[in-house]
């Protein structure tokens, strides 16, 4: 994850376009970073993440104590965990991101703020001095990790995990890619009612996705345009990379994320491999 935040903002295509119509209102910055804060606020704060949290508890083991989710964000899935009754320790490394979160779980009633502990850290080296009978990781989250930072996730969780805990995952259910590049764009509002286009570029050739975000509002000033790129991964290449860490998959699941109906994720549950050998 280190080297996503520390690389600033991508210059996609798209941005490149829309920068050059905005002018001197225009300003880059990468979704995550303190500029692009408030663009991120308005998208992701309210966003509903309790489908996707019924999921993980679900499978949580039995009495699991503080559950530890990783690149926990606004709080999109610790929220929900929290009003369902579970304790939460949320690990996000944006430092803009995590004043947020501090200051939204400030607002929250004494018995949610009571259960929760909120970490800056890095997903991909952490050390928290206790164990933890799950960890959780949310869609996309991965997507954010180089192979050696993706090496580093499965060891910290392995060092992480109480005897008997689960690592649980949820990845998104991929498609067949296009041997082409593929774009969309669509219109999204945000919780204060501002409309924002979001655009997206798939990459196969790279195994990246490129997302663009911009105001509808072509007469915006300042024209904030927020800028990331996340890697392709199938479920099939993490459960593999998993295996090789010291994990056993022991169930894929697919689930529906949204109140469509329809499935477009996958919940991975992997368990450290000597709890597997001991149980035979």
């Amino acid at each position: 994850m280190t080297d996503q935040l520390d690389r600033g903002p991508a210059r996609t295509a798209h941005a490149d376009v829309v920068l050059a119509s905005a002018g001197d209102r225009g300003v880059l910055c990468d979704f995550y970073d303190e500029a692009g804060s408030d663009t991120y606020r308005d998208l992701i704060q309210d966003a509903d993440g309790t489908p996707e949290t019924r999921e993980f508890a679900a499978r949580l083991p039995e009495d699991p104590g503080p559950v530890l989710e990783l690149a926990a964000g606004m709080g999109r899935l610790t929220f929900p965990f929290l009003e369902l009754g579970w304790e939460m320790t949320a690990l996000e490394l944006s430092a803009t991101v995590v004043t947020a979160f501090r200051k939204r779980l400030a607002e929250s009633p004494s018995e949610l703020r009571e259960r929760c502990t909120v970490v800056q850290g890095d997903m991909s080296a952490f050390a928290l001095g206790e164990r933890f009978g799950a960890v959780v990781i949310s869609s996309g989250s991965i997507n954010e990790l180089g192979e050696a930072d993706r090496k580093g996730l499965y060891a910290s969780v392995l060092e992480h995990l109480r005897p008997g805990g689960k690592f649980l995952l949820s990845l998104e259910l991929t498609k067949p890619v296009e041997a082409e590049p593929v774009e969309r764009s669509q219109e999204l509002t945000g919780r204060s009612g501002r409309r924002h286009v979001l655009h997206v570029k798939i990459l196969p050739s790279e195994e990246l996705q490129e997302i663009t975000i911009h105001p509808a509002d072509e007469t915006a000033d300042p024209f904030v345009v927020c800028t990331h790129r996340r890697r392709l991964f199938t479920v099939d290449r993490i459960a593999r990379e998993l295996g090789q860490a010291g994990f056993d998959v022991v169930a894929r699941e697919p689930f529906a994320s949204t109140g469509t109906g329809r499935d477009d994720m996958v919940l991975v549950e992997a368990i450290p491999r000597e709890v597997t050998a001991d149980a035979k």
